[in-house]
């Protein structure tokens, strides 16, 4: 007789906790989905804002040119060592 009343006690727990879940889980996912959307666009908000320099409209393009090395003198390749063979 114990081991029936634990029986039907697991089962009523498992069954009441599957109609819970199923109550109350679709609000649960739609908030943390909301924070992390809220998350993400505070996030992007910040990265947009410091490297947006001008207003664009949506489809135009823009190049941005770098500057211009002077060629001759590179001082950041290091030095030309030539080498010779030994026989």
């Amino acid at each position: 007789m114990g081991v029936l009343k634990v029986i039907l006690t697991v089962l009523l727990i498992y069954y009441l906790a599957k109609l819970l879940f199923r109550m109350f889980a679709p609000r649960v996912f739609s908030y943390a989905a909301k924070k992390t959307e809220d998350h993400f666009k505070e996030r992007y908000g910040q990265f947009s804002q410091g490297h947006s320099t001008s207003e664009q409209r949506v489809g135009e393009i823009t190049i941005e040119k770098r500057p211009t090395r002077k060629k001759g003198t590179s001082k950041d390749l290091g030095e030309y060592i030539d080498f010779e063979e030994v026989d």
